[in-house]
C-alpha cells in the first residue's frame, strides 16, 4: 500500500518539495548564469546594444508573460503533466541555446527557455499547496521554495564563470541538463497529479493580448538604445494601447485571466510594486557589475562570479531572515526601510567601485532586496482568500520575473543611451557598448587603444552612475509609498 503523501510522517512530500525547489533553483540559475558570459559572447556574436539587452531579457520577459497562461492550463490539464513537460522543453532548448551561432538564434532560444520555465513555475506553487495542506508546514515549504531561487541566482555567476574558465560561452546553458535529467526521472515517480475541480476559463485571445502588449512595449523601449526610429515609437505606443485593452477586458470578464480586483487591497498593490521595483534593480545590478568587473577591472569570468557572491549570498540571508525584523518592527516599517537601504546602496556604489568597500555595499544591497522580496510575497499571499490563492501566487511570481525583465530593459537602455552620448568621437560600431569598444580597441595601436579604453571606462562609469541614481530615486519613492499606504502589522517569525 502507498503511504498517504499528506501524512506528517511520510518523507514523500518532502521529496516532492525537493523536486519543486530544484525547479526554482534551475530558474534562478538561468536568470544570472549568462551575465558573466556577456563579454565573451559579445566578442563572438557581436550583438548591438539593444540585441545584448534582448539576449539577457527575453528569458525573464517571456517567463513573466506566460506564467498566468500556463498556470490556468496546468489547472485544467494537470499540474504534474505541465511541470514535467516544462522540464523537457527546458532541457531540449538548453542544448539549442548552447549551440547558437547567431544573435537571433540565441534570442530565440532564450525566449523558448522562458516558455519552459513558465511551464515549470506556473504549477509548482499549486502542487506545494496540494501536498502540504497544513498551514505551518506549507509556510516552511514555500520559504524553502523561495530560498531556492536565491540559491540558484547566487550560484549562477560562479558556475558560469567556472565553466568559462575551460569552455566556450554556450557551456553555461549545459549546466541545466543534469538537473533536468534528475527531475524528469524522480519527478515522474514522486509528483502527484492534481487539477482544479472547477478550473477557470482560459482565453487564448487574452493570453495573446498580454504577450503582444508586453513584447511591443519592451521592443519600443529597447530600441531607444540602438536604433530609435518612428517604427519603434509606433511599436511602443501600440504596446501601451494593447495593455490598456487587456486591463479593460480583464475588468469586464466573469473569469479573468488575471484577477485585477486583488489590486484593490493595498497590501497586494503596494507589495507588487515594491517587489517589481526591488527585483528589477537587483537583477539590473548583476547585469551591470558583471561587465564592470570583467571589462573595467579586468577580472576573469570566474573571478567576476566570485565578486558577485556577496550580493547574492546576502540576498538569500535577507530573504530567509526577513520575518524576524518584521515581527519586531512590523512589515510596513521593515519593507520601507529595506527599500530605502537598497536605494542608498545603489546611490553609493558608483563612488565605491574599484575600492575596498564594494563587498560591503553589495551585502547591504543584497540583504535589503531579500527582505523586500520575502515580505512582499508574504503580503500578497496573506491578502488572498484560499480560493483566490492561485491568482495571488500568479501575481507574486509575475512581479518577480517582470521586474527582472523591466529592470534590465529600462536601466540597460539608460546605460546604453548615456554611454553613447558620453563617449567622445563620432558614433560607430565600436561605440555601441563597452564590450564592442573594448574589442575595437584591440585593433588599434597601443597608445590610441589606451586613450580609447580610458574614455570608454569613464563613459561607462558615467552611464552606470546615471542609471543607478535613477534606480535609487525610484526605490526611495517606493519606500515612501510603502510607509504611506501599508499598515504596520507584524509578521510571525518562524524558525
Amino acid at each position: 500500500m502507498h503511504q498517504d503523501i499528506h501524512s506528517p510522517s511520510t518523507p514523500r512530500k518532502w521529496a516532492v518539495l525537493a523536486v519543486m525547489c530544484a525547479s526554482l533553483f534551475l530558474v534562478g540559475i538561468d536568470v544570472t548564469v549568462l551575465h558573466v558570459a556577456l563579454p565573451s559572447l559579445s566578442r563572438d556574436l557581436k550583438p548591438g546594444a539593444s540585441a545584448m539587452l534582448w539576449i539577457v531579457d527575453s528569458y525573464s520577459l517571456t517567463l513573466a508573460a506566460m506564467l498566468v497562461t500556463f498556470g490556468t492550463l496546468g489547472d485544467r490539464l494537470g499540474r504534474r503533466r505541465m511541470v514535467l513537460a516544462g522540464f523537457a522543453v527546458f532541457g531540449v532548448i538548453s542544448v539549442a541555446a548552447a549551440m547558437a551561432h547567431t544573435t537571433a538564434q540565441l534570442i530565440g532560444a532564450r525566449v523558448l527557455l522562458g516558455v519552459g520555465a513558465a511551464m515549470i513555475m506556473a504549477s509548482t506553487v499549486a502542487i506545494i499547496r496540494s501536498v502540504f495542506p497544513d498551514a505551518r508546514e506549507r509556510t516552511i515549504a514555500l520559504g524553502a521554495w523561495t530560498a531556492a531561487h536565491s540559491a540558484g541566482a547566487m550560484l549562477g555567476p560562479v558556475l558560469g564563470g567556472l565553466l568559462l574558465e575551460h569552455f566556450w560561452w554556450g557551456s553555461v546553458f549545459l549546466v541545466n541538463l543534469p538537473i533536468v535529467a534528475v527531475v524528469l526521472i524522480v519527478g515522474a515517480r514522486l509528483i502527484p497529479e492534481s487539477k482544479d475541480p472547477a478550473p477557470r476559463r482560459w482565453s487564448p485571445a487574452d493570453a495573446a493580448l498580454s504577450v503582444a502588449a508586453l513584447g511591443l512595449m519592451v521592443y519600443g523601449l529597447k530600441h531607444l538604445a540602438d536604433d530609435p526610429s518612428p517604427a519603434s515609437a509606433v511599436a511602443g505606443s501600440a504596446g501601451v494601447a494593447l495593455a490598456v485593452l487587456f486591463v479593460q477586458r480583464q475588468r469586464r470578464a466573469s473569469e479573468p485571466l488575471l484577477d485585477l480586483s486583488l489590486f484593490a487591497d493595498r497590501r497586494v498593490s503596494v507589495a507588487t510594486v515594491s517587489v517589481l521595483v526591488c527585483f528589477g534593480a537587483n537583477t539590473a545590478l548583476l547585469f551591470f557589475l558583471t561587465q564592470w568587473f570583467q571589462l573595467v577591472d579586468g577580472l576573469t569570468p570566474f573571478q567576476a562570479g566570485l565578486a558577485l557572491t556577496p550580493l547574492a549570498a546576502a540576498n538569500a540571508v535577507g530573504a530567509a531572515g526577513a520575518p524576524w525584523p518584521a515581527a519586531r518592527w512590523g512589515r510596513r516599517t521593515t519593507v520601507a526601510a529595506a527599500l530605502a537601504a537598497l536605494g542608498t546602496a545603489l546611490a553609493v556604489l558608483p563612488l565605491a567601485l574599484g575600492g575596498p568597500i564594494v563587498p560591503l555595499v553589495l551585502v547591504v544591497a543584497g540583504a535589503s532586496a531579500g527582505v523586500v522580496m520575502t515580505l512582499g510575497a508574504d503580503l500578497v499571499m496573506s491578502a488572498a482568500s484560499e480560493e483566490r490563492a492561485g491568482q495571488a501566487a500568479a501575481i507574486q511570481e509575475t512581479s518577480f520575473e517582470l521586474g527582472a525583465g523591466l529592470g534590465v530593459a529600462i536601466l540597460g537602455t539608460v546605460v546604453s543611451v548615456v554611454y553613447r552620448a558620453t563617449l567622445p568621437g563620432p558614433p560607430s560600431e565600436a561605440g555601441q557598448s563597452l564590450g564592442s569598444t573594448v574589442d575595437g580597441a584591440a585593433t588599434l595601436p597601443p597608445a590610441q587603444a589606451a586613450n580609447l579604453l580610458q574614455a570608454a571606462h569613464e563613459a561607462f562609469h558615467t552611464s552606470l552612475s546615471t542609471a543607478l541614481t535613477a534606480a535609487a530615486v525610484v526605490l526611495w519613492l517606493t519606500a515612501a509609498l510603502a510607509m504611506a499606504l501599508l499598515r504596520n502589522t507584524p509578521a510571525h517569525a518562524r524558525p
